[in-house]
């Protein structure tokens, strides 16, 4: 124990029971008690297992309000829909005799095809994800432009109510297009993605998350859904976009759509995935923000758990094609060939035309700025967890009460964008204007709205536009008087709420945008109160101010910096948006977690934290481990096997050979479920427990036969038939074990258990005891054991706020 501190008590009603710990169809749960093996079916195993509990439904994790038996896994999760298993991936290399047959026989050519098809699909990946970018934005720019452009000319006709009515018609046929699609066909696709995205790269493989149909989903309902005038962007969307690209080429297809390429069979594995998934993610971000260099740092910072040299030049390479993409692109679009499409370059919002200089009452300001910021981004995350609780017991009912919320939300929205500008009065057009004044029959910073000829509305110049072009305006510079303050307290009022509101409904959306919205208008409103001590442009408070938010929201520094700088082009802001950015997140901190944190602890998604937390110090890995254990012999009956495999939903068994086959009881190894099933499938079995040479199943079989098949479905144990014969015949399991697995001894404290798990992306860690005579395997830890509720519910009486709180005294 740390520092002599005593060991937390356990609960009492554990004492000399036994009870599976299950991560949700994930580990052969270990035990303190003695290693059960199951007898061929006979009704004392089976009572015997009873007693262990349900090894389908064990202690899972309680996301959001309701009890659930399983965790959630889809962003439409949060406000109520789907339940289902979730498994870990299997990043450990696992060293059978196949494996190490397929590494010893590989030739120069195997391994040179290898590294070409690794470049050849991050190649692919950025120009697919570059593809879906530019027409993301293609669709949303010609759809939400033919609905403003419609609803002006009728306004110019002063038919007020019959443009409410087409523009707030539109809104809701879009909104519940989106709405439709996301309830019904992949309610996984709706939100941002970028929560799911993070956990799938930690090591979580929940259901469905990355599936083709939600990559058909998420493109179009994230098109309808920001075409419907929602507060929320593309940007995060694209990023569970891009992984859904990256895992759909990274293992060959889809089986189910009957889409599938057998010369991809290399990555048929959860490491090669997880590569390709980490790219697409960074090319995610690169196609929304057009920031390449960004995409690399957001999947490092923010999505990545693990990180090495050759997975940076690959992910460089990626967002390096989708930039190279979208240029030619949009080139190609300043013919006029794209409708009504805008004419932005590579760089969204260009501020480079400002001279930045500043002085040391312009740092008073930015400090401000970053105290804001940290107050209203941890204000947001704490509004928005409520909200999305709420959602939770609406949209459990069911898709129609998902589409009927989105549908409210959509028609409070547009009596928002089409109602609030009325109440800002008309200005007079500045004499020196740089573009037409008022502009009519398209987007740009002077709306005409109800004013007449040679007057704008300032607040229908943000709201009745596209949430692009909106950024634009307010980040334009030399506008120091085109924003009256009354306009811009009513819009940041407005965004705010709006988008607190929106987010967790049944649509794609995003967060950047909305938090970009609301920081650059209070960025605008502090230029503008400041102004006297300050020489800053207000467009240029307003980048400030949006940094600022970014920051106390989503807690990401470096990324979110180098985005923001791509985004601009106005490289002399650099050390003020740093500064910004860390003021931001260091006063958020304070409150809560990031919401992209927050919303994968809602989900109930166990996800595994780069540090161990302090109390598990005061822990041993032996301490988590509970009972009964189930192992198989080395040469193992095939009843035996199939008995645990039908009543258990564990993916990993030990090995232990026992006399006659060795002299003591000793650990060989690990064995998963899916080995097991394609070695019973095989029905290669012995008449007696005699262990083999293991080279029938070298002949028979080769590593890619064990595969792991991707988002399809592989064998189940359901599946298979055997005859009462085969029952009693004998399996060699030697040749399919992994004969290396990682172990720690039982008294290691669990905060290095833990730190151990992560860091090597493990599924299954055995626990070997400490002294000889004994059983050569304690248990099995698993992602669960390590989560905090389950901790809690072996030791009841241990308060992790005190270690904590200590840890930070200390």
């Amino acid at each position: 124990m740390d520092g002599g501190s005593p060991r937390p008590p356990r609960s009492p009603e554990r004492e000399g029971s036994y009870n599976y710990d299950i991560e949700s169809m994930d580990g052969s749960v270990a035990g303190g008690g003695p290693p059960w093996r199951p007898q061929n079916g006979s009704a004392e195993a089976l009572l015997r297992y009873d007693e262990g509990g349900d090894g389908d439904r064990g202690s899972a994790r309680e996301p959001l309000l309701r009890k659930r038996t399983m965790n959630t896994t889809s962003q439409i999760a949060i406000v109520g829909a789907n339940v289902c298993p979730i498994e870990s991936l299997d990043y450990e290399v696992v060293e059978n005799d196949l494996f190490k047959q397929d590494w010893r026989s590989r030739k120069k050519k195997q391994i040179f095809q290898y590294i070409v098809l690794k470049w050849s699909l991050v190649l692919l990946i950025g120009l697919l994800t570059g593809l879906v970018g530019f027409f993301n934005n293609l669709a949303v720019e010609n759809i939400a432009g033919f609905k403003l452009l419609h609803t002006s000319r009728l306004m110019l006709k002063e038919r007020y109510f019959k443009a409410f009515l087409v523009y707030g018609g539109c809104n809701l046929v879009l909104a519940a297009s989106a709405a439709a699609i996301c309830a019904y066909v992949a309610p996984a696709a709706a939100g941002s993605g970028i929560p799911e995205v993070k956990a799938y790269l930690n090591g979580v493989d929940a259901y469905s998350i990355l599936a083709p149909s939600t990559l058909f989903v998420k493109i179009f309902g994230s098109i309808l859904g920001v075409s419907a005038g929602f507060v929320l962007g593309k940007e995060g969307p694209m990023v569970h976009t891009g992984a859904c690209i990256a895992n759909l080429l990274g293992q060959g297809g889809s089986r189910k759509y009957h889409l599938t390429c057998n010369w991809l069979r290399y990555f048929k594995n959860d490491r090669d995935r997880r590569d390709l998934i980490t790219c697409g993610s960074a090319a995610g971000v690169a196609a929304a923000f057009r920031a390449p260099v960004g995409g690399v740092l957001f999947a490092l910072e923010e999505a990545a758990s693990w990180w090495r040299s050759a997975l940076l030049w690959r992910t460089f390479f990626t967002t390096a094609v989708v930039a190279v993409v979208l240029r030619g692109l949009i080139e190609f679009c300043r013919s006029g060939k794209c409708g009504l499409f805008g004419q932005g370059g590579l760089i969204m919002f260009d501020l480079s035309s400002t001279i930045a200089t500043y002085n040391t009452p312009d740092l008073i300001a930015i400090i401000v700025l970053g105290i804001i910021g940290g107050i209203f981004g941890g204000l947001f995350n704490f509004l928005l967890d409520k909200i999305l609780r709420v959602y939770s017991i609406i949209n459990e009912r069911g898709a129609p009460f998902k589409i009927l919320l989105t549908i409210t939300i959509s028609i409070i929205t547009s009596m928002c964008s089409y109602g609030l500008p009325w109440l800002a009065a008309c200005t007079p057009c500045p004499v020196d204007a740089v573009e037409q004044c008022p502009t009519i029959g398209r987007s740009a910073n002077y709306k005409n709205f109800q004013c007449p000829q040679g007057y704008y509305n300032d607040l229908a110049s943000l709201f009745f536009n596209t949430n692009d072009d909106a950024i634009r305006n307010l980040f334009s510079n030399g506008t120091a008087n085109e924003f009256r303050m009354s306009s811009l307290f009513i819009f940041f009022t407005a965004i705010y709420c709006l988008g607190l509101v929106t987010y967790g409904v049944a649509v794609p959306s995003g967060l950047f945008i909305p938090v970009i919205l609301a920081g650059a208008t209070y960025g605008r409103i502090v230029g503008t109160l400041l102004g006297s001590i300050s020489d800053l442009d207000p467009g240029l408070f307003a980048l400030l101010g949006a940094a600022s938010f970014l920051g106390g929201t989503m807690r990401m520094t470096v990324s979110v910096c180098v985005i923001l700088l791509e985004l601009t082009n106005d490289l002399p802001m650099l050390p003020l948006v740093m500064l910004v950015l860390l003021i931001s997140k260091t006063i958020a901190d304070n409150f809560n977690k990031g919401v992209y944190d927050q919303i994968v602890v809602m989900k109930g998604l166990p996800y595994m934290e780069a540090h161990a937390e302090p109390y598990m110090r005061h822990l041993v890995a032996g301490d988590v481990v509970s009972g009964p254990l189930i192992t198989f012999s080395g040469v193992e009956k095939v009843g035996n096997i199939v008995h645990a495999l039908r009543i258990t939903g564990h993916n990993g068994f030990p090995v232990v050979d026992e006399p006659p086959i060795t002299e003591t009881p000793e650990l060989v190894g690990l064995v998963t479920r899916s080995h097991l099933l394609v070695l019973l499938n095989s029905k290669n079995f012995m008449k007696g427990q005699v262990k083999t040479s293991g080279s029938f199943v070298l002949r028979r079989f080769g590593a890619f036969d064990f595969a792991k098949p991707g988002s399809g479905k592989g064998l189940k144990i359901e599946d298979l038939d055997f005859t009462d014969e085969e029952m009693d015949m004998y399996v060699d399991l030697h040749p399919i074990t992994n004969t290396s697995p990682y172990t720690v001894v039982e008294t290691m404290s669990l905060a290095k258990a833990a730190i151990l798990f992560r860091e090597l992306g493990l599924r299954h860690l055995l626990v070997v005891p400490k002294t000889p005579d004994r059983p050569p395997i304690v248990g099995i830890l698993t992602r669960h054991d390590f989560m905090p509720e389950h901790i809690h519910s072996l030791f009841p009486n241990l308060n992790p706020h005190k270690y904590h709180s200590a840890s930070m005294a200390g």
